[in-house]
């Protein structure tokens, strides 16, 4: 909660400073207005975050189970859903499923190429269920940080997350480094959202962990 209480603090300085830019004509009526209109977008802030820590958590779970019909019903209907191995969203070599064929090939043995591993460049191969237990679940993330709409892993990779999705949400479930490595084997998984039809569908899913 203590992310989504900056997140609306920074709002409401935010409307405060925009409303006193502002010219006014009537001072009682316009600052009775401003506060109904900051205390309804906050409300919709408010309710958008739950909404949405909800259904990261749910997927979480999904993942945590191994549970991948509930999670393919997070995937959006019409534009699917693409996996990111590392930070940087790449649209052309990122593995990118319709939700239809997600839900066809993650019952089955079929190998997919996913990316290509950091520091080596070979492939990486692997079936829908390898490629979510082994690569995106590689640690328990049900317990880890979350924010809304903000970075909390950072390393040497380029994050082009809010480029390539400037006008949708995302998740971020932040594990932290150890002591034993230096920190640097912290974990980051991110979901961005797309809202369709009055519900939040998953269109990507996105790692980052320190790179060489």
């Amino acid at each position: 909660m203590k992310k989504i209480f900056i997140v609306l603090l920074a709002l409401t300085v935010f409307a405060c400073k925009k409303a006193s830019n502002q010219p006014v004509d009537d001072q009682k009526d316009s600052v009775p207005q401003t506060k109904v209109d900051l205390k309804d977008s906050t409300a919709i802030l408010i309710n958008k975050v739950e909404i949405l820590k909800k259904t990261n958590d749910e997927i979480l779970q999904a993942l945590k189970n191994k549970d991948y019909k509930r999670f393919a019903e997070h995937v959006h209907p019409e534009k699917g859903v693409r996996f990111s191995m590392y930070a940087f969203v790449d649209p052309r070599g990122d593995k990118h499923f319709s939700k239809t064929d997600f839900e066809k090939y993650y019952p089955t043995k079929t190998i997919f190429t996913w990316g290509t591993l950091d520091g080596s460049g070979d492939p990486y191969k692997a079936t829908i269920q390898e490629f979510l237990s082994k690569w995106v679940f590689s640690k328990d993330f049900t317990g880890s940080l979350f924010s809304y709409n903000e970075i909390q892993g950072s390393g040497n990779s380029l994050n082009n997350i809010k480029e390539q999705y400037p006008k949708s949400d995302f998740t971020e479930n932040f594990i932290n480094g150890t002591e034993k490595y230096g920190e640097m084997d912290w974990k980051a998984l991110r979901f961005v959202f797309e809202e369709f039809r009055g519900k939040y569908y998953l269109i990507a899913v996105i790692n980052d962990q320190w790179t060489v």
